[in-house]
């Protein structure tokens, strides 16, 4: 698996594109960048080559101190967001140097979007699970949305790990890949990507080359 870099970017809404052939596009714009690089990792200091970006300039007075002298260090105003990426060769790159969506993205290109889920509480299994639930009549009282037995009888006397049950939903780390890039627009540092992807209303989200190719400009197109 060939490790590219990625950009940080904050999610901002729906909308869609109407293409030449009168086909309407549903897409996510994504605020991608500028980004700077923080900090380089290399194999002889670290044992791996990685490269630390920062989205989002931060007002000064927020920073604490080992994260100021991080930031100075670097030659970076402070930021919001920090992320790490594993690359080939951290070759090219300098502290400070602006990354912005133009750099890795053009229109057609397929990636894979990391970004953190809507968050819905503590539900129960019938909408985290997707359970049916119990039957309406035929002598349900008071049970209808319940998760059933989760005994194991007499052996091995205790609940299997892995049970679903009641519990937090969402506002977990989610990936999806395989998204097409419809469009990139460099100078207002957008790029626009085919359907939907995790997250709420400007939250953050990681954008970069798709792992797992095969087969994906046909499922996106």
């Amino acid at each position: 698996m060939k490790r590219t870099l990625g950009i940080i970017g904050k999610k901002i809404g729906m909308t869609r594109i109407f293409q030449e052939d009168g086909s309407v596009v549903p897409v996510t714009v994504v605020e991608a960048g500028p980004c700077w690089v923080t900090q380089k990792k290399t194999t002889e200091r670290e044992g791996y080559e990685a490269l630390q970006i920062g989205f989002l300039p931060k007002n000064e007075k927020r920073v604490k101190k080992p994260l100021a002298g991080h930031f100075k260090k670097a030659g970076t105003a402070p930021v919001t967001y920090l992320n790490e990426f594993r690359v080939e060769s951290t070759e090219g790159y300098e502290l400070g140097q602006e990354i912005n969506v133009g750099l890795l993205f053009k229109p057609g290109d397929v990636v894979d979007v990391t970004g953190l889920s809507k968050g819905k509480g503590f539900t129960g299994v019938m909408k985290r699970h997707g359970f049916h639930g119990s039957p309406g009549s035929h002598g349900t009282h008071e049970y209808f949305r319940h998760g059933g037995s989760v005994g194991s009888a007499t052996f091995p006397h205790h609940v299997f790990k892995g049970m679903k049950m009641p519990g937090q939903h969402g506002n977990s780390r989610v990936t999806i890949q395989n998204i097409k890039v419809v469009e990139v627009r460099e100078d207002q540092n957008l790029i626009l990507l085919r359907g939907s992807i995790p997250g709420s209303h400007l939250g953050w989200v990681l954008i970069r080359i798709a792992t797992k190719k095969k087969g994906a400009a046909e499922a996106s197109a």
